[in-house]
C-alpha cells in the first residue's frame, strides 16, 4: 500500500552532530546580541547628536562605537549623518529609547560578564533618564498638586 522510504531521513538524532553547518558558542550569540544593542544606541545617539549638539553625547557616540567595533572583531560600526525620525519625535521620546537600548544592553552585558560594556550602558541609561526628566514637561504627571489645585 504503501512506498517503502529509499532516502536518507532529513532529521537527525539529538545525540549525532552534524558538522554540515557552523555552530556559535554562548558567548559568541551574546557578542552579536550585544554589539546589535549597542549599536541601535549609537544609532540612536547619533539622532540625539543631530537634534541638541553637545561633547557628552559626541563622548558617548566615541565610546559606543570603539565597543561595537571591538564586539565586531574590529570592524567599525555603520553611521548614519541624516537623523531617521522616528514617531516618537523629539529629544524625549529618542532618551526614551536610548535609556530602553541601554537596558537591554545592561543586561545582555551582565550575562555575557562584559565590564567595559555593562559600565557604559548603564552610564547612559543614567545619562538617559536624567536628561528625560529634563525634557519632559512638568505637567505631564497626571497627579500632578499644582494641576489638581487649580481645578
Amino acid at each position: 500500500m504503501y512506498e517503502p522510504i529509499r532516502t536518507k531521513s532529513v532529521h537527525t538524532m539529538a545525540a549525532t552532530t552534524s558538522s554540515d553547518f557552523p555552530h556559535r558558542s554562548r558567548e559568541e550569540e551574546l557578542d552579536i546580541q550585544l554589539a546589535g544593542h549597542l549599536a541601535a544606541l549609537l544609532a540612536t545617539t547619533d539622532e540625539l547628536r543631530a537634534l541638541t549638539p553637545g561633547a557628552d553625547l559626541d563622548t558617548a557616540a566615541e565610546r559606543l562605537s570603539a565597543q561595537v567595533a571591538r564586539l565586531r572583531g574590529g570592524r567599525p560600526p555603520v553611521r548614519s549623518s541624516v537623523p531617521a525620525g522616528g514617531p516618537d519625535g523629539g529629544a524625549a521620546g529618542l532618551h526614551r529609547r536610548a535609556h530602553a537600548l541601554a537596558g537591554r544592553a545592561l543586561v545582555v552585558a551582565a550575562s555575557r560578564a562584559d565590564t567595559a560594556a555593562a559600565i557604559l550602558a548603564a552610564e547612559r541609561m543614567d545619562a538617559h533618564a536624567a536628561a528625560e526628566r529634563v525634557d519632559a514637561p512638568a505637567s505631564a504627571d497626571p497627579l500632578d498638586t499644582r494641576a489638581l489645585a487649580s481645578r
